[in-house]
């Protein structure tokens, strides 16, 4: 009996050592296909392009007595992807994957019943983003220096997002269907992310700015 019970020990415990060793091998492996897939996607935003812009005399007008040499254009390289869309879509993508599939698995494999790793992971990534990685960026500000938030609309519109994740997601699990999540809501919720990209492509480029200038002007002809 005492040599089953040894027996019984030594087998726990080196099952425990294999789970450990198999769970480590495992994040190794997500590690490495997370890098090649945040690698890959640097690769596709970091693409450029080569457009040609008219300088002051692309008229023919020179603007002073010299003779007229015709139009002029420059060529400059800009990025084919936007800043702000590359980092709402593959950027977050690459970052959010390994969770995400973890949460597609373990749904799938539950016959679509929440399990007790993916939408906790999920959830508990995100808030992690938005507390922790905030407080640190904060916190390592080195003493006598300070940052300013350089496009203020974007982060306006990210930050308002954010936090309405949080609302939506307890109206959805509380209050609308408790403990129940329908497939209408799952829609609902997965086109907030093409509205989010919109909306913050469109405060990039100060849609609603030119907007009001445009009424503007248009009010000013009008009077």
């Amino acid at each position: 009996k005492q040599w089953y019970q040894r027996r019984v020990a030594i087998t726990a415990g080196g099952r425990a050592i294999a789970y450990l060793l198999g769970l480590s091998y495992m994040f190794l492996g997500v590690n490495i296909i997370a890098d090649v897939f945040t690698a890959a996607i640097e690769v596709i935003t970091s693409k450029t392009k080569q457009i040609k812009i008219a300088t002051a005399n692309a008229n023919g007008d020179n603007g002073d007595d010299s003779a007229n040499q015709g139009p002029h254009f420059d060529t400059i390289e800009v990025k084919i992807w936007n800043d702000t869309v590359s980092n709402l879509t593959l950027m977050a993508l690459g970052s959010s994957a390994p969770e995400i599939l973890l949460s597609i698995i373990e749904i799938v494999g539950n016959g679509f019943e929440p399990g007790e790793l993916g939408p906790g992971t999920i959830v508990g990534s995100a808030s992690f983003n938005l507390l922790v990685i905030t407080a640190i960026c904060i916190y390592v500000i080195p003493d006598g220096e300070s940052r300013r938030i350089k496009e203020i609309n974007v982060f306006a519109c990210t930050s308002f997002f954010a936090v309405f994740a949080y609302i939506w997601l307890y109206l959805v699990i509380e209050v609308i269907t408790p403990n129940v999540i329908e497939i209408w809501e799952g829609i609902v919720t997965f086109l907030f992310f093409p509205l989010i990209v919109l909306l913050a492509f469109a405060a990039d480029k100060n849609f609603w700015r030119k907007q009001m200038e445009m009424d503007g002007d248009w009010n000013q002809m009008q009077d």
